[in-house]
């Protein structure tokens, strides 16, 4: 038996989804005074079915603890064996077909998800208190739905994102400049609303792959190029965009939960 933290209460739930066609458990964690608070702040998690490994009660108790005044909710959305289709970017999946139920995952997280528990729990999922992170790529998707939806998620987290995430195979001319889908798509977008804000992780050992010799993982460039694009179209490094490269960092949990309390910090600048 999981011991839950007292001060978080953990309420599992599902939602039968007619977009995805399958029943997703979703994950909410409370402080245990929400009904104190007419407003929370709330995060939502994709791969919610690894807050074990996120040490996610322990971080969010202490989180939580330290800032009782404003305290922060999380809901966490659990994947399946669909995981490969429902994350990537919405309407432009990858040269494989990956990504494209990306687009029925976002109808499931806006018209399924956001009203049952805005519902149940009408303290959460309220303007520019809404969240959205996730990891490898699950942050790809939590990235994508912040930049689609910026009236629902006004901040994303990206922990060892899959910007890599491309629309050509590299034996089929790929090319950096134009095939990597989210890197195009921040640069065809003519307005995007300058007020949302990002958070990028990446670890110095998130992989060994280095496909033009540039001496940088492509996982450490590929999200470097994109804070380029987003750059470009107005957001400033200072107020936007945090960028943080962890130290013999990996593409895993023990990686990402000891950076995650930063996070939890940055939500509430």
């Amino acid at each position: 038996m999981t011991t839950t933290p007292l001060s978080i209460i953990h309420k599992i739930g599902q939602v039968s989804s007619e977009n995805l066609g399958r029943k997703v458990r979703v994950d909410v964690f409370l402080p245990q005074n929400y009904l104190n608070f007419n407003v929370l702040q709330t995060l939502f998690l994709n791969d919610g079915q690894d807050y074990k490994q996120l040490d996610l009660l322990r971080t969010l108790d202490e989180h939580n603890e330290k800032h009782a005044e404003a305290p922060l909710a999380v809901i966490a959305l659990w994947a399946s064996h669909e995981r490969i289709h429902e994350y990537g970017t919405i309407g432009w999946p990858d040269y494989e077909n990956r990504g494209d139920l990306a687009g029925d995952y976002s109808e499931f997280v806006r018209h399924e998800v956001i009203p049952k528990y805005k519902s149940l729990y009408p303290q959460l999922i309220h303007p520019t208190k809404t969240y959205f992170a996730g990891f490898s790529l699950g942050g790809l998707s939590a990235f994508d739905l912040t930049w689609e939806f910026p009236e629902v998620f006004s901040k994303a987290g990206v922990f060892s994102g899959s910007f890599w995430w491309r629309s050509k195979a590299y034996e089929d001319g790929y090319e950096e400049d134009q095939d990597r889908i989210m890197h195009q798509k921040v640069k065809a977008t003519e307005h995007p609303d300058l007020d949302l804000k990002f958070w990028f992780e990446c670890g110095t050992d998130d992989e060994t792959s280095d496909r033009n010799n540039s001496g940088i993982i492509d996982s450490i460039e590929d999200t470097l190029d994109l804070i380029i694009e987003l750059k470009a179209k107005g957001y400033e490094e200072a107020d936007n965009i945090v960028y943080h490269e962890v130290t013999d960092g990996e593409h895993n949990f023990e990686t990402w939960k000891k950076v995650f309390p930063s996070f939890l910090e940055w939500l509430r600048k």
